[in-house]
């Protein structure tokens, strides 16, 4: 993998194994020596089968796992608990229901001790970048999924965290919402210079919004071949999406994870 010459977050031949479920049981290896490093405001993805240990990856980048094997760092700083530098979106928007949009924004920088103004302000800002002015005071429930992937995209930026880990954000929508949110991702991404990790099973996705993609093997996951995205525009995926040479990426990209397939069923 490349190493960059700052490497945001890092992780160093990492392994990962999980007590067995049930006695007399082998010790399930979800990843295995994974060496991998992404730069200040460089945005990678990761692609793989199901189960093969990429969700893991990031919850160790969380400090939520600790490594069976290696060393994840952020910043330069040893991973060794929850970390407050990261920030994570998953599937799900959990937003808190008895919380207004504009509070679910604020949750993250009122834990951090924010004072009131600052963080209505830093909120209200964000909710004009996500496209929410007029609903801050909005509840979940009266808002739409995409909405509400919106809202919960602008929590994870009000903290101005210094590495994004985002697990699907936009499986759950539909085809025409998830490339609208692509779009304002990559717009905010590309503007506050964010590093970014990120799972996804949609290959064009991983195109789209890389400047990295990662391909993973069956578990226990490694990583197998990395693909540098050298198309222009990052900050704007529709266009990517009709660069002429997309195809080709999506196409090798599909090749490889057959060949991972193969690989391990020999």
């Amino acid at each position: 993998m490349n190493s960059p010459a700052h490497a945001q977050i890092e992780y160093r031949a990492v392994t990962k194994r999980f007590a067995p479920q049930r006695k007399g049981a082998e010790p399930v290896t979800a990843i295995t020596d994974v060496t991998l490093s992404i730069a200040n405001g460089e945005v990678v993805s990761l692609i793989g089968p199901s189960g093969c240990g990429k969700s893991t990856l990031l919850n160790m980048g969380a400090g939520l796992y600790a490594p069976s094997e290696g060393e994840v760092w952020v910043d330069g700083h040893r991973v060794e608990r929850p970390n407050p530098q990261v920030a994570f979106m998953l599937q799900k928007d959990l937003l808190l229901p008895w919380r207004s949009i504009i509070e679910n924004i604020e949750l993250g920088l009122e834990i951090q001790g924010s004072d009131a103004t600052g963080r209505r302000a830093r909120s209200r800002a964000l909710l004009d970048r996500c496209h929410l002015s007029g609903f801050a005071d909005h509840y979940p429930h009266q808002l739409s999924g995409g909405m509400r992937q919106r809202a919960a995209l602008a929590r994870t930026l009000a903290v101005d965290p210094l590495v994004l880990l985002m697990d699907e954000p936009f499986s759950a929508l539909d085809a025409q919402t998830k490339m609208v949110l692509q779009a304002d991702l990559a717009k905010s991404l590309a503007d506050e210079k964010k590093t970014a990790l990120f799972i996804t099973h949609d290959l064009v996705e991983s195109v789209a919004l890389s400047d990295r993609v990662l391909v993973m093997s069956r578990r226990p996951g490694r990583i197998i071949q990395e693909i540098t995205i050298d198309l222009p525009d990052r900050d704007n995926p529709f266009g990517r999406r009709q660069h002429v040479r997309m195809a080709e990426f999506v196409r090798g990209l599909t090749a490889l994870l057959d060949i991972g397939h193969q690989e391990l069923n020999q």
